[in-house]
């Protein structure tokens, strides 16, 4: 959701703000703001309504000379976004900055107790609550500020990230963490804080991943400082973050989501390294083959997940039935963990987060661990949360994905099912050592697939241009096609703000063919698989409607060819391959079509990258 940035040391305290706000804007880029302490009781905050650029603007012959600062880029939650509720929120006495990632859910009762005190309030943020509540805290008790903090965080129900700075005290910043990101880069003579790693990824590899209702005492010229809520000092654990800047960096394409759609090849090679061993002859996955007797007497796999994460599970699901005889149920984490869930410890529970830190997905991981479940990760950030609080798991490593729109990360959730399925399969000898170094080999083949179908992008571009004013799309397809309809839906409905549904192709009988005219086009994904003949009788349905159909087809088809409008061709790969391949070309076609619309990609409107809130 929000970003968080801070930093105390001897270099550029504005500079390096605002390039870690930059690099963290994918989070949320409805307003920023920055906090700048400079001498005891000088403490200047600038902030405003929009992208970080509006910020550079706004603070254009401000003093921004300081020693240290804090600094944000919001996501709305509680607030319109505009200069008033944008980030960092001062105390009533202006005497403390906040800067605040999640949601404080007792807010309004907080607020109440505190009016009743005489305080007042200037914004409509939950966040500026929880300042006040240090402040008052902080001037009845008449103590120190990382006192009034735990004490505050002791009466906050909700999640959060926060970072606090005082107007006297230049050599000092408060942060703390529940159920949102915290990380501290240790550098030399320099400290820095961050949403995740990219910030201060030039400056340091040297991180500390702040714990759940842990608070970071950041002061200059000492080491780092961890205690919990109780003021019990916690174990300091240095890791080494695993990012670069070229990754970071667009490379010269127009938008991080062109070049993470053509990273793919390298995304899904990275996934797969390591893996797919001895020439295609075993798939190893660790997190599952360190927990064999938890696969063999297994009784339901229960996958939970949410937006494209959820659709590469339901995929997961098709993937772990097909090759090894497991009933594999799929959750939106957001249903499940409200939902009373019959579990128990004969079940596991996958799951699935590209961030590791959804909220929701985080929730239904408790709630499954305290059902007696075994909890297995599927995530792509090192050291985040999902993989801190499950038991097992595997990372997709396709690197940073900045976009907000997913595409690698779904396309390497896809794969590692894929790996996991096949390494089910062999522990349950539901496959036979055959069939699994077929497909093991075709898996080491699918990155230069990937290349070869990326050399649809010119066709898919001239393509976007006949359907960038169409106002509807629907996208249909069969078994393992299906959820890859679903993706490519949501895929535009994200980037381009065209409503786009998707449907199991048989289905759209079922109601959905009432919307089928010559204004509304048809995106139909199918390869040659046991359904072919199946869709095919669907794409005659709607031409006989006078339906514009867009099908994504294996090479040579020609069946279908003669019936759609246009036709994309993609390679033959065995079925329970075909999403990774699929998936590309709808991905370029509503990069192509939201481009021509004019619309920010990377930005869309109202999403972030990370939902670490309900």
């Amino acid at each position: 959701m929000c970003g968080i940035v801070g930093y105390i040391g001897n270099g550029n305290v504005y500079d390096i703000l605002i390039n870690g706000l930059k690099r963290l804007e994918y989070r949320g880029y409805d307003s920023a703001g920055i906090a700048l302490v400079s001498e005891p009781g000088d403490l200047n905050v600038y902030k405003t309504v929009g992208k970080v650029s509006n910020l550079e603007n706004f603070c254009v012959g401000k003093n921004v000379d300081a020693k240290l600062g804090i600094a944000h880029t919001r996501w709305a939650t509680h607030g319109e976004p505009c200069d008033n509720n944008a980030h960092p929120h001062f105390s009533e006495d202006g005497n403390l900055a906040i800067v605040h990632n999640g949601t404080i859910e007792n807010y309004q009762l907080l607020k109440d107790a505190l009016s009743e005190h005489g305080c007042k309030f200037y914004t409509e943020t939950d966040t500026e609550v929880l300042v006040q509540l240090i402040e008052y805290i902080k001037n009845e008790n008449k103590c120190e500020l990382i006192d009034a903090v735990r004490s505050a965080l002791k009466q906050v129900v909700g999640a959060y990230a926060i970072a606090v700075v005082e107007k006297n005290n230049p050599n000092q910043i408060i942060a703390a963490r529940k159920s949102s990101p915290l990380v501290v880069g240790i550098g030399e003579d320099e400290v820095f804080l961050g949403s995740d790693g990219t910030p201060f990824v030039e400056y340091t590899k040297d991180v500390v991943y702040v714990k759940d209702e842990e608070i970071a005492i950041i002061r200059r010229g000492e080491p780092l400082k961890l205690v919990d809520f109780d003021n019990k000092e916690s174990k300091v654990n240095v890791d080494r973050l695993q990012l670069s800047i070229s990754q970071l960096e667009k490379g010269g394409y127009p938008h991080f989501m062109l070049k993470e759609i053509f990273e793919q090849p390298i995304t899904l090679t990275d996934c797969i390294r390591g893996r797919v061993v001895n020439a295609g002859e075993h798939v190893m996955l660790n997190g599952v083959f360190s927990n064999i007797d938890k696969f063999k007497e297994v009784n339901r796999i229960i996958i939970v997940a949410c937006g494209t994460s959820w659709h590469a599970s339901l995929l997961g699901k098709s993937l772990i039935q097909d090759m090894c005889q497991i009933a594999v149920e799929v959750e939106y984490a957001s249903e499940f963990r409200y939902s009373n869930p019959v579990i128990t410890d004969k079940d596991i529970v996958i799951a699935v987060s590209q961030s590791g830190e959804t909220a929701d997905t985080l929730a239904a991981i408790q709630i499954a661990r305290k059902k007696g479940a075994f909890v297995y990760g599927i995530s792509n950030v090192v050291g985040s949360s999902i993989p801190r609080e499950t038991d097992s798991g595997t990372y997709i490593h396709v690197g940073p994905e900045i976009g907000v729109a997913s595409t690698k990360a779904f396309t390497g959730q896809v794969m590692v099912f894929t790996m996991l399925a096949l390494s089910v399969a062999k522990i349950k000898n539901t496959l036979s050592d055959e069939t699994i170094r077929t497909l093991a080999n075709w898996i080491l083949k699918i990155p230069s697939l990937v290349t070869e179908t990326l050399n649809l992008d010119e066709q898919i571009k001239r393509l976007s241009l006949i359907y960038t004013y169409a106002r509807n799309f629907m996208y249909l397809g069969r078994g393992y096609s299906y959820p890859v309809a679903l993706e490519g839906a949501l895929k535009l409905k994200e980037i381009s703000y065209i409503h786009a549904e998707g449907y199991p192709a048989a289905e759209m009988k079922h109601g959905p063919i009432a919307l089928i005219d010559s204004e509304m086009p048809t995106v139909i994904i199918a390869p040659k698989d046991h359904l072919y003949e199946k869709i095919v009788s669907n794409v005659q349905q709607i031409k006989s409607r006078g339906g514009s159909i867009i099908a994504i087809v294996t090479m040579g088809d020609t069946v279908i060819k003669e019936l759609a409008d246009h036709v994309l061709e993609v390679p033959e790969v065995p079925e329970c391959l075909t999403p990774i391949i699929t998936s590309v070309p709808l991905q370029l076609l509503s990069y192509y079509i939201a481009v021509n619309r004019g619309k920010d990609v990377d930005m869309p409107r109202n999403l972030a990258k990370s939902v670490t809130v309900e």
